[in-house]
């Protein structure tokens, strides 16, 4: 038997930030197969949660909320007037995806991304605590208003504070809140980890929501990324959750070079969509036969 898992695509494939003129794309990202739109959440005054609660029902497609965490956003920062407004912007996250019938939001929200430094231990343990006291608040927080969180692991390149999976279940043991969970994303973990199918293994029943790409950020299937010890990872752990392609378009300058995408990943971003999910739906059910 396949996988009981349903597809979604990231409104970032083609655009940002997500604002009214988004919505655009949600008749596109159904009639090629979706069921689930990832909605990253850059600023939140630009989501009219009624017109998109709307357009999700209009066309058939639940949400996933995915936050942006750059540098204003830092639960490590030694300024708390940082980790207030990460409070702030993940109260209005929360809300949001509460709104949309979503129930967790989902990112790297114990530091900002891009910061990614040689530190010494005292300092990395310092950050470490912050983290820790912080996401335990932000779980507080999750919980009031019936949501999860979803941390995730990003490569050396993204961040210095959790890069694998063991490292996250150390930061999620050491909040030691219900609401603490995980988020994978196959492109970070083609980084980091050594085995993709223990790196799943490694999360178990904490994993909600993965996302995909290939190694090389392009259309999943087109890389080195070896899905048959993918797809055995998602069975170890017995997955049913929501697969999720996330990447970029170098048409928005500032997004692409948050990402570090010089040039295109495909010849369209439609095609990129359109031919990730086929590939995907023939692996999913055993028809793509890799490595």
């Amino acid at each position: 038997m396949p996988l009981d898992v349903t597809f979604g695509v990231s409104t970032w494939l083609w655009t940002s930030p997500f604002n009214k003129k988004t919505i655009d794309l949600f008749p596109k990202i159904k009639e090629m197969g979706y069921d689930v739109v990832e909605i990253p959440v850059e600023d939140p005054a630009l989501i009219d949660i009624e017109e998109v609660k709307k357009a999700l029902e209009d066309n058939g497609l639940k949400p996933v909320i995915c936050g942006a965490f750059g540098p204003t956003r830092d639960l490590t920062h030694d300024d708390p007037a940082f980790h207030q407004t990460c409070f702030d912007y993940l109260e209005a996250c929360f809300e949001i995806s509460s709104q949309l019938g979503a129930n967790f939001v989902a990112g790297p929200m114990y530091s900002a991304v891009g910061k990614a430094r040689l530190v010494s231990d005292e300092q990395r343990k310092v950050e470490w605590d912050r983290a820790v006291t912080n996401l335990y608040k932000v779980c507080q927080m999750a919980e009031q208003a019936g949501q999860q969180i979803a941390l995730e692991t990003l490569n050396r390149f993204e961040t210095d504070l959790i890069n694998t999976t063991k490292e996250l279940m150390q930061l999620i043991y050491d909040i030691n809140h219900p609401a603490a969970k995980v988020l994978l994303d196959g492109f970070h973990l083609s980084i980091e980890e050594p085995d993709l199918e223990q790196a799943f293994r490694n999360v178990g029943d904490k994993l909600i929501h993965v996302q995909v790409s290939e190694n090389h950020r392009g259309i999943p299937g087109t890389g080195q990324t070896n899905w048959d010890a993918f797809k055995r990872g998602l069975w170890a752990v017995n997955y049913s959750g929501v697969i999720s392609i996330e990447s970029f378009t170098p048409n928005v300058q500032e997004l692409a070079g948050a990402v570090c995408i010089w040039k295109p990943l495909a010849l369209s971003q439609d095609g990129f969509a359109s031919e990730g999910l086929a590939f995907l739906k023939d692996w999913i059910m055993g028809r793509q036969f890799t490595h």
